[in-house]
Formats: C-alpha cells, structure tokens, sequence
C-alpha cells in the first residue's frame, strides 16, 4: 500500500469538505459522515461500513484502540492521508484524541433488508432528539440483543457524532433503519408484531406485559412523547413505576429497562 499523502493546511479542500460533515444538513447533501475515534473506527470497519477516506495525526496513534483502527484501515485499502495536529483539530469532534478521522458513505438500510428470526425483539424509536440519548439506546438494545431497530421521524440523524460516540459504535449494525411512523407501523402489522409502547400515562406496569412473543417495543421524544399515530387500539401501553417526584425517566433509561425485561422473560440471563 502506498505511503499515505501528508496534508498541513487546513484550508485544504478535502480537509474542509470533510470538516463540513460535523453539521447535519452537510451529512444529508454529501451523503457521507465522520467517523471520530479508535474503537469507533474499528467497530465500523469490522461491520462492512464503507469508508471513503482517512485522515491520520500519526504523532496522536498511540492508544491500543488507534493502533487496531489503523491496522483496520491499512487491511481495507481506504484513501489516507496524514495531517498535522492543527489540522486534525479541525476534523475531529469535540476532545478525541485518538488521532484517526474516517469519512464514510452513509448506509441506505431499509425495513425490506432484515431478516427477522422467529419471535423478534424490535424497538421503534420516534422522534428522538437528542443524538447522546439516541446512541445510548442503540447501546442498550446492542446490549439486550434486540434484533431490529426501527428510527423513525427522527428528531436527529443517526449519524450524528454525539449518536456514534453515546452508541460505541454498535450504531454500525446493519440492523438499523430509517423511516417514517406510518411505514413502521404497516411493517409491524405486517410481521404480526404486539406493539407495546412506553406512556408515562399509562394504566399498565411494563413488568405485567407478556414480551416472550414477537414483540415491538415503541418510544417516543422525551419533549413530546409518542406520536398520535402510535394511539391505535393494537398498542398496549405500559409505564414505569415512579415513585419520587420526577413524573418520567431518561427515554434511553426507559428503553434499557424494557429491554432487559424483555431479556429477562425470554430467559437469556448470561453473557453470550
């Protein structure tokens, strides 16, 4: 593999199309993302996310977790490209110091491309806002094996740094998808899925709810909740017992609860 090109300017075109990808509505018009961090890196790559390019600080790759990203990116033959420190600090999000920045195509998943097991445990995420909430519910479901997770109408994009950051990288499996509230429901009528959704309203405890079918597991923005589309008489509403002051949990302390009953119920109790 060739010796990777030294870049020491930031006002380098690359480097500056590549540093627009800190923002949303850049993300969406180039259809790629920034990838920030060893561990991140690595998780990526091992899940089959392409990578366009990376921007390497070789002085920072110190760390156990940037030696293997490196070592993963030399294997797949990405574009590099050395940067002096003042540089990379213009790629990398917030204080990473693991001196590696990877530029990726944005994955298409769809609801068409999983392939459901028997008894499937989806969750269905509408409307988050908050990207560090929203990877670590993607970090509790990773954590929970559940087998699908549906984003829709989201509040935030998937591939928002703070998300890949909060989610350590299990935002990378390719059973992710984005979509809308009325797609989701249809595909949930579709596979036969009981829908149960988490309302602090609600009159049912979430440990009285039956999760060892296939079952989809709906949550919605912390500002404004579920949607009106998610009030249909097939969801079984259940809430949280709160016995403090606070009327509501974290939606992403809420999604690891109902996770692991889930969990808990189908009786897998220890470590794969």
């Amino acid at each position: 593999m060739a010796e990777p090109l030294r870049i020491t300017s930031k006002q380098n075109p690359r480097v500056k199309e590549a540093a627009r990808l800190r923002i949303g509505r850049e993300r969406q018009r180039q259809g790629r993302y920034i990838i920030d961090g060893g561990r991140e890196i690595s998780r990526a790559l091992a899940a089959g996310v392409r990578a366009v390019e990376a921007y390497i600080c070789r002085e920072m790759c110190d760390s156990p977790a940037s030696l293997k990203a490196l070592d993963r990116i030399h294997s797949s033959h990405v574009e590099s490209f050395e940067v002096a420190r003042d540089v990379f600090a213009k790629l990398a999000f917030g204080d990473r110091n693991d001196g590696i920045v990877v530029v990726a195509e944005t994955p298409t998943h769809s609801l068409g491309d999983f392939q459901l097991p028997p008894q499937p445990l989806v969750a269905v995420l509408e409307g988050i806002e908050k990207p560090g909430n929203l990877g670590a519910i993607l970090r509790s479901a990773d954590a929970a094996g559940v087998d699908a997770i549906v984003v829709v109408d989201a509040g935030t994009d998937l591939y928002n740094p703070n998300a890949i950051r909060a989610s350590l990288g299990t935002v990378f499996r390719n059973n992710i998808c984005e979509t809308t509230s009325a797609e989701a429901i249809a595909w949930l009528h579709l596979h036969g899925l009981q829908v149960v959704a988490a309302r602090p309203d609600a009159q049912t405890l979430y440990c009285d709810v039956d999760f060892r079918g296939g079952i989809a597991i709906v949550l919605g923005s912390e500002a404004r909740g579920l949607s009106d589309a998610w009030g249909v008489t097939h969801v079984t509403a259940v809430r949280l017992p709160m016995l403090g002051m606070a009327d509501s949990l974290n939606v992403s302390t809420t999604a690891a609860v109902l996770f692991y009953e889930a969990l808990r119920q189908r009786g897998h109790t220890t470590a794969r």
